[in-house]
């Protein structure tokens, strides 16, 4: 529900969907069309059709549970090396990278910066910049971290570079941090402060 979603639009029907369904078995025993009338007004209206196919697979090969290995999941249609990612890490607290839109920008920002951001040889580095990163323990904290960081300090207008905990190592620091200080009403900061 939160992939290109706001989170204040996601609460709501979060709580909602998991009262409807609170199980795969019990979404894929559902109405297809009930299914993506509980998902309106969230968007994208292919994913809940999507996560009703999922859930009817999962229950008909996997005894209605989600399968946690990278191939199986990649297998589900609807489910790409994002969510595969996403959710071995979160469900499953498997040590799996992650590249969302934040998680992308901070990772560009800090370690590349330079290039075009969605480029495939560079969706390719960062993939492997995310894989590298990613610790063996604390796996959920670690990528929460980094797509909370993207969302709320490294975010696309407006960064708040001078807020950023990796501001020290960030390629992307000098370049940012000037050019928010030559916004109107704002006072001139030199790039390394």
């Amino acid at each position: 529900m939160l992939q290109q979603t706001q989170v204040d639009r996601v609460l709501p029907k979060y709580r909602e969907w998991l009262d409807k369904y609170p199980s795969l078995a019990a979404l894929a025993l559902a109405d297809e069309g009930d299914v993506t009338q509980s998902w309106r007004p969230l968007g994208y209206n292919i994913r809940p059709r999507r996560l009703h196919a999922i859930a009817k697979e999962s229950v008909a090969r996997y005894n209605g549970e989600l399968p946690s290995d990278e191939k199986t999941l990649l297998s589900f249609k609807g489910i790409g090396a994002y969510t595969a990612g996403a959710i071995r890490s979160f469900a499953f607290g498997q040590r799996a990278a992650i590249l969302d839109t934040n998680v992308a920008r901070v990772l560009f920002r800090v370690f590349v910066a330079a290039g075009d951001a969605k480029e495939h040889a560079t969706r390719k580095r960062l993939w492997a910049i995310s894989a590298a990163l990613v610790p063996y323990k604390h796996v959920f904290d670690f990528n929460q971290a980094l797509m909370d960081l993207g969302a709320t300090v490294c975010v696309a207008r407006k960064p708040r570079c001078t807020d950023c905990p990796m501001k020290r190592s960030c390629r992307s620091y000098a370049s940012l941090s000037v050019s928010v200080s030559k916004r109107p009403g704002r006072t001139k900061r030199s790039a390394n402060s």
